[in-house]
């Protein structure tokens, strides 16, 4: 093992053996290489005032080389903010910059310890790398029935994770936190589990209330206790955008974090939907933890995955983003598009609301994000998918043997109505047919 990698572990295994044990095999083995390429680097741009013949850039009359067919169409930037290397962690000042964000958003952070948030080529990006660092051939992955597909590709296929399901939904239509508990407890015998929480959720657009964020803790907390290690990440894909007084308002990161020995938080968020720039790949990823070390270790191993993956995340973009936080506009011009999407999501229930296509489906409690999910009755999913996008030009997600996902965020206001009276369409049209 390379020494820094051990170093590394010494540190974390000292001051939190808790954590070093959560560690996959990857995990203990990585480290950010302290002498080569990027340090020697580093070093130079502070010493080397005659000439920097370091890092592969090409300069010119001082400053990045570049061709103007490029710099015409970004002349808003200096090319010194677009063409070279972010650093591996990304921009500094973007990093302070979201963690005040962050801190802001997410109130029950205030006193809270955890690290600068490290930048990420968007969330899969962030979600990959907590793959990478925690997770070994068959360790427990714990996820809703109601999820994002990319966890498997992620965690299964990556890493050989054994995923483990619950219903996200209990008899009442909340989150069916006893269920957490029970996915929890039952990796007692293997002493380690990693949990997904992912709100808004993809693909039912739900967002838990206090009381349920509460019970969620009291799961953890329970398998905590049992002596269950448990790396908790929180998907934050679509946070901020809480559409209805009774879910929460904040990250439950901020319940999360220094929770409980046998709990290591983890945020992955990032500016692709929160902040309407899905191509920019912008994300990022936070530790929580009381100690100073365990961070520091946690953030080399993190910028080792980096390095080794795809070496730094994309400046420009970086850039953009920052530069947008820092305008005195953004605010206003942030709050004209969540007013937007609210109406979007409040005139999709009242649709469905009207009575209209209770003989068709019920659809799953939402309250936030980006979509919302039916649960039809007498047709098959895959069968009005195709039907509806052959039929009628409306593309819609089928989702396992009953549920379709219906993206709001997409759809003017004043054509969501069409829209279900379509689907619904499409539904009696199988019906008929079905019925011949």
């Amino acid at each position: 093992m390379n020494p820094l990698a051990q170093q590394l572990n010494e540190s974390v295994q000292k001051e939190d053996p808790n954590v070093y044990a959560m560690l996959s095999t990857l995990g203990k083995q990585i480290y950010f290489p302290k002498e080569g390429i990027i340090s020697q680097s580093a070093e130079a741009a502070q010493k080397a005032k005659t000439f920097n013949a370091t890092i592969g850039i090409a300069l010119e009359n001082k400053k990045p080389m570049h061709l103007e067919v490029i710099q015409e169409s970004l002349s808003a930037f200096e090319p010194k903010d677009l063409y070279p290397y972010a650093p591996p962690a990304g921009k500094p000042e973007l990093r302070s910059l979201w963690k005040e964000k962050m801190l802001k958003e997410t109130p029950s952070l205030a006193g809270k310890s955890f690290s600068n948030p490290i930048a990420t080529n968007a969330l899969t990006h962030g979600l990959s790398i907590v793959a990478d660092l925690f997770v070994d051939q068959g360790d427990a992955v714990i996820i809703p029935d109601k999820n994002w597909e990319n966890y498997e590709l992620t965690f299964q296929i990556r890493r050989g994770a054994e995923m483990v399901y619950y219903p996200l939904y209990n008899e009442e239509r909340a989150f069916h936190a006893e269920a957490l508990k029970e996915a929890i407890l039952s990796q007692k015998d293997k002493g380690k589990a990693i949990v997904v929480l992912n709100f808004p959720n993809n693909p039912t657009g739900y967002t838990p209330g206090q009381k349920e964020a509460d019970s969620i803790i009291q799961a953890l907390l329970a398998g905590a206790e049992a002596g269950i290690r448990t790396v908790v990440v929180t998907d934050d894909a679509y946070f901020s955008l809480f559409f209805e007084e009774d879910s929460l308002h904040e990250s439950i990161f901020g319940k999360l974090a220094n929770l409980h020995p046998n709990v290591l938080a983890i945020k992955i968020d990032g500016a692709t939907k929160e902040e309407y720039v899905w191509g920019f790949r912008v994300g990022f990823i936070t530790y929580a933890h009381e100690n100073p070390t365990v961070l520091h270790v946690l953030e080399q191993k993190t910028m080792g995955i980096v390095r080794a993956t795809i070496s730094s995340g994309p400046h420009p973009s970086q850039t953009f983003v920052l530069k947008a936080l820092q305008d005195p506009r953004f605010e206003a011009q942030k709050q004209e598009k969540y007013d937007i999407m609210k109406k979007r999501a409040n005139r999709t229930k009242e649709v469905l609301d009207s009575g209209k296509f209770d003989d068709a489906w019920d659809y799953y409690p939402f309250n936030s994000g980006y979509f919302m999910c039916l649960k039809l009755k007498t047709v098959h999913p895959e069968t009005l998918r195709t039907h509806l996008l052959e039929q009628y030009g409306i593309g819609t997600i089928a989702l396992g043997d009953t549920d379709l996902r219906v993206a709001f965020s997409c759809i003017e206001e004043q054509d969501l109505a069409q829209l279900f009276e379509t689907i619904y369409q499409g539904v009696q049209d199988l019906e008929q047919v079905a019925a011949k």
